[in-house]
This record gives C-alpha cells, structure tokens and sequence, in this order.
C-alpha cells in the first residue's frame, strides 16, 4: 500500500488501538471511529503475557508497559479452605516462555496506545457502518456519522458483538452464552499480605492480584444462568458467593464499593468464521474469536491480530491463514480450562483437584503449563532487540 492510501478501523478498543498504531507506522492515514463517548475501557485490568509483549515491542510501547505493570507467577492454585494445589514462580514463567507475564489497568494500556496516533485520529462518539466490503477493483465504504468514506482497508474492531463480522457473515451464529458470569474489581488493599492466587470451586473461582501501584485486581467467576443480577447489589452477591474463602478474599470484598464492582455474563464465539477477511474488510479481536477469559488470553491474541494483520495489509488472505487456526485452537483451550475449573460436582471437583496437585509435582505447574504454545509466541517481523525476561 502506498502511503496516501486510507485505513479505517471501527473500534478503539485495545486491539482498535493496536492495530491504528501499527497501520500508522506502516505509512497508512488511519481513522479509528468509536462509539462511545471516551476511549475509557470497560474493564478493570489486562494481563499481558510474552506473546502480547513481544507485539507491543513492535509498536515501540513493550519496554514502558513492562515497566508499567506487575510481574505475575508468583503464587498458584487454591481451594476455597486455601490450600495450595500447585506453586508457581514469576521467574519460572519468564524462563519458560521468554519473558515475563505482567498485570496493569487497561486504561493504562489504552492511553499508551492511542498516544501512538495523531490525536485527530481518533473520532469518538461517532457511529460506523460497513457499507461496501470493496474488492481488488474498488476501494471499501464506510458511513461515519453523516459521512461516507472510501478506504484501502477496514478493520472491524468493534467487539463480540460485531456489526462488521454481522455484515461480513451474516449466516454466522455468531455468540454463544459460556455458561457463567463474570465480576472484576480494583480495591486498594493496604496492610494487607498475600501470595498471588487462582482459587478453584465448585462451579465458581476467584483470583486474586498485585498490582504495581498499591491496589489489587481481582476477578471471580461463578456458573448462573445468562442475564442474571444481584437483588440488591454486586459487592453483596459476592459475598454471598466468596464471603467464606481463604484470606484475602473475604478483605477484598469488604474494601470494594458497590459501584466498584463490574459484572458480564460470557460469551464467546464457539464455531470458528470461515475466515477473519472478506474483500477489503479484516475482523480482529473479540469480534473474529471471542473466548472465555479462562486463560487471559483475549487482549493478547488481539494486540497478536494487530501486527500481524499491519504485516499483511496487501494479502488478507494470509493475515487469514496466519491468525484463524492459532486464534482457534486458543479459542477451544480457553473453553476446555472453563470446563475444568467451573465443574460444579463434588466427585468431579475431588478428582480435579487431586490430578492439578499430582501434574505439579511431576513438572512445571499447572498455571505455567497452561500457556504453553501460546506465551512463546513471536511475531512474524523483527521487532528489534530481544527481551531476555529479567527483572
């Protein structure tokens, strides 16, 4: 592509963002075009794993984020009563997979990469429309607000419920309910000590979280029937739910507001699209290949999406080879970790428990094998000198 020629991407999520920094630095004029009101992510914190970090590099941000966030391993897997069913280290993680997994507030990516762009770049509040996919011959069309634009490129960032894959493959069926729901919460948490947990119920797991500048991150999880709420308010249905585990669960829920608390059910994409491109349209994140969040993997295979898709901005049809059967295969290991640690029967969970302590023994934890194939990923272009994981 020339450097005259447009990109488009609706969406200015993280992986919106990532993939305008990239195009931007590959001499392309890109438009991001968000709905909302702010670039503010709805999320509370992002765990960033090797994988990401080595895209980030790419876009000239991995040093700083790394230095931004909280190194993550130090810790492992609990039942409620808080014993350990497998330890792991941070230093283990970063020998393992090349560098180390981290934790920091979303907004903080979120500003480091839109910081990347030229501010007018960056259009909230404003509505998109896919109206023409384009092909080799003619350029895609996209309506902004009252405008119809031409582009080289659209990318559809725009989430699980994506309106551009909905044009795109409108036979699609698009999302599924995950069978459980989600709360997530930031809380200062002074005097407080702690090792870094996952802790595994019945039908419910809670996961608890450093984070470098004093608070703590921690999201729990719990099998319910889809669109449920509390009767009163989200910080009392986790105390309801938690209130009775090991410490510091129960001190973390008395430090959250209500208003703290963010709740969403899950869903995910359970049958893979035909293809992640159609004309000159690319889809990348959650609204290609939404997945559980049980292995913190949605953010990193978007800010993945990003680079690769800015490599092969003339070929979509390699961007789709390259990224649907790794996206895919993640996909389904995310919903098969979600089956292990959201069973619900006391025979299934004594067993489960039982074969996470012995695995561990045996060899490198659980935590750490679960990222295996997937941490070690690098992208497919330099990205400058390599990180060796140190802290």
């Amino acid at each position: 592509m020339a450097q005259s020629e447009r990109a488009i991407v609706i969406g200015g999520g993280i992986g919106g963002l990532a993939a305008a920094a990239a195009l931007h630095q590959r001499g392309l004029h890109v438009t991001v075009v968000e709905r909302a009101r702010s670039l503010e992510p709805a999320g509370a914190a992002i765990s960033l794993a090797p994988n990401a970090l080595r895209a980030l590099d790419l876009l000239g941000i991995g040093e700083e984020i790394r230095d931004l966030a909280a190194w993550q391993g130090d810790g492992g897997l609990r039942t409620p009563s808080g014993r350990w069913l497998s330890r792991s280290s941070a230093e283990a993680a970063a020998a393992r997979f090349g560098g180390p997994l981290v934790l920091l507030p979303r907004a903080t990516l979120v500003e480091r990469l839109a910081a990347l762009l030229p501010p007018e770049a960056v259009r909230t509040a404003t509505a998109a429309t896919l109206a023409d996919r384009g092909d080799r011959e003619r350029p895609a069309r996209v309506t902004v607000g009252d405008t119809e634009l031409e582009a080289d490129l659209v990318v559809g960032a725009d989430g699980i419920r994506s309106r551009v894959r909905g044009a795109l493959f409108p036979a699609h069926p698009g999302p599924v309910y995950a069978g459980f729901t989600t709360w997530r919460v930031v809380v200062p948490l002074p005097g407080v000590e702690f090792a870094s947990h996952e802790t595994w119920g019945r039908g419910r797991i809670w996961g608890t979280h450093p984070m470098k500048d004093g608070r703590v991150y921690a999201y729990a999880a719990a099998t319910v029937p889809a669109g449920g709420r509390a009767a009163d308010d989200e910080k009392a249905e986790l105390l309801r739910r938690f209130g009775d585990w090991h410490d510091p669960i129960p001190a973390v829920i008395a430090a959250a507001r209500p208003e703290d608390v963010l709740r969403h059910d899950v869903h995910h994409i359970a049958e893979p699209l035909p293809a992640y491109h159609a004309g000159r349209v690319a889809l990348l994140g959650d609204a290609a290949h939404a997945m559980p969040p049980t292995l913190g993997q949605g953010g990193n295979q978007a800010i993945e999406d990003a680079v690769v898709l800015a490599h092969h901005r003339d070929d979509l049809a390699a961007y789709t080879r390259a990224r649907l059967p790794r996206t895919s295969a993640i996909a389904r290991r995310a919903v098969r970790v979600a089956r292990l640690n959201m069973c619900g029967s006391r025979a299934a969970v004594a067993v489960r428990d039982t074969a996470v302590s012995a695995l561990s023994k045996a060899g490198p934890a659980l935590f750490l094998r679960g990222y295996d194939g997937i941490a070690d990923w690098r992208p497919p272009y330099a990205a400058g000198r390599r990180h060796a994981g140190t802290r």
